[in-house]
């Protein structure tokens, strides 16, 4: 592969990243704050709209794997087709309708919509990585660029977001110290704009405009840049696995099931994280004014230290690699415990470093899985969209769960849209979701990881066996 083909596919790949990390870190205060549902709404938005995403992945898998090959390949039409549809949902998702009752049905129609259509992208965009070259150490290489690039595509969606709709949260006299003797009348004053307010309507309208630029100019390099290739190892007499036996037998395969209960978990832990971590810093360590900088150093940090876990992996293996997803744990509680703006800044670096890695990894282990598989079932061909889609599924589904039960339990605590000062039981629940919650979930998630049996060496096994195939 050539390097402006790696930077092209990554290039492709990375407006979804954007999209999705500026809906990450800024649709629920968006959804509270600005639009003024309650927090059970916005619950019920967050979880059946990750959980629309996660039905869709199978089914986008389904037909995926039906799919003819054509002069463009066999996944490139799905990303080509779904991508301007993408863009008006993405769109209309920030959009404050002129109606108060029917507003939460508008945001989770779009929303699921939203969800829906990029998983049709990325679905058939994360199996590409199968039908790029046959070599593991060029499809690794290819997914470290494209990793690289979905964190920069995170780091451009939160601080495009995060700049432009900056002012729509911050309020001169919210950031003004409270007299020791804090009155109700104080807590009960808004610190956001009044629904009404046409400028926090539209800074959010314009920063859905310019992500949804940025989707259609990465659609076009993917598809002038990259070059489908069909399956290398299938004989001409396969016929493609049927979709529910294949996903029959993608649920039985030992090292597929413990990668994906191993990043269920952290992957619900770094999704809390970042869905929470601006109502953290507004409203439970007083960094109103640095959440969009905050953000903007974790993704500094990510994006930089990708490489890095590039060569750790191919140096120390990719499970002792997985260790470094546990740093975020004590900085993360620190901050929850002090919260200092010098400190936030350098567990935000740290946070950067964790997450790059538990973003990294998954991907780059699972095309392993996928080779695993193949020379167990040598006689077929089409599972690869299986395994991606599930394993999509499965993630979206975890984390839709608990961005739901992070919602609901703000609402269970007395969450108050746009008021300057929450209630202790709100401030807690926030501490818990962004320290206590991930310390429980990676541990747990790391210790799964431990009994994956794909070592560095079976790695090289099953490439021998398999060039010995084609």
């Amino acid at each position: 592969l050539s390097i402006c083909s790696k930077l092209c596919y990554a290039i492709g790949g990375a407006p979804n990243q954007v999209a999705g990390s500026a809906a990450a870190f800024f649709l629920q205060i968006y959804l509270l704050d600005i639009a003024h549902i309650t927090p059970f709404h916005a619950s019920l938005v967050l979880f059946i709209g990750k959980a629309s995403g996660a039905v869709t992945d199978p089914v986008a898998g389904f037909f995926i794997s039906k799919s003819r090959w054509t002069k463009i390949g066999r996944l490139m039409p799905w990303m080509l087709a779904c991508t301007p549809f993408t863009v008006v949902s993405y769109f209309f998702m920030w959009y404050v309708p002129p109606f108060v009752l029917g507003r939460v049905a508008w945001y989770l129609i779009f929303y699921c919509l939203f969800q829906a259509l990029t998983t049709l992208f990325q679905v058939p965009y994360s199996a590409l990585t199968m039908f790029l070259s046959t070599d593991q150490k060029e499809r690794d290489s290819a997914t470290a660029y494209r990793m690289t690039m979905e964190v920069l595509g995170t780091l451009i969606g939160a601080a495009l977001q995060g700049q432009i709709v900056a002012s729509a949260h911050v309020s001169h006299h919210c950031t003004v110290n409270p007299p020791v003797n804090t009155t109700d009348s104080w807590h009960d004053t808004p610190s956001s704009p009044d629904p009404s307010d046409p400028l926090s309507h539209q800074v959010y309208m314009i920063a859905a405009g310019v992500i949804g630029g940025v989707y259609l100019l990465g659609i076009v390099i993917l598809f002038l840049g990259v070059k489908e290739k069909d399956d290398p190892y299938a004989f001409d007499s396969d016929r493609a696995i049927p979709f529910c036996k294949g996903l029959g037998l993608t649920m039985k395969h030992g090292p597929y099931v413990k990668l994906t209960a191993s990043f269920l978990l952290i992957s619900t832990a770094v999704q809390l994280e970042q869905s929470n971590f601006v109502l953290f810093c507004t409203h439970a360590a007083d960094l109103r004014n640095h959440f969009q900088y905050l953000v903007v150093t974790i993704l500094v940090s990510a994006a930089v230290s990708i490489p890095f876990w590039q060569k750790f992996q191919q140096r120390f293996g990719k499970k002792r690699a997985a260790c470094g997803i546990s740093w975020m744990i004590p900085f993360a509680v620190m901050l929850v415990t002090i919260p200092n703006v010098i400190l936030a800044y350098f567990v935000a670096f740290v946070s950067g470093l964790s997450i790059a890695a538990s973003l990294l990894l998954p991907w780059s282990m699972l095309p392993d899985v996928v080779d695993n598989f193949r020379l167990q079932n040598p006689h077929g061909k089409g599972h690869e969209t299986i395994f991606y889609s599930s394993y999509v599924f499965f993630t979206k589904m975890s984390a839709g769960i608990g961005l739901g039960i992070s919602a609901g339990s703000l609402e269970f605590t007395g969450y108050k849209p746009g008021i300057c000062r929450q209630s202790k039981d709100v401030i807690l629940t926030l501490k818990i979701l962004i320290g206590v919650v991930p310390a429980i979930l990676i541990p747990v998630g790391l210790f799964i990881l431990l009994f994956y049996p794909i070592t560095e060496e079976s790695r090289r096994e099953t490439k021998l066996a398999l060039e010995v195939i084609r």
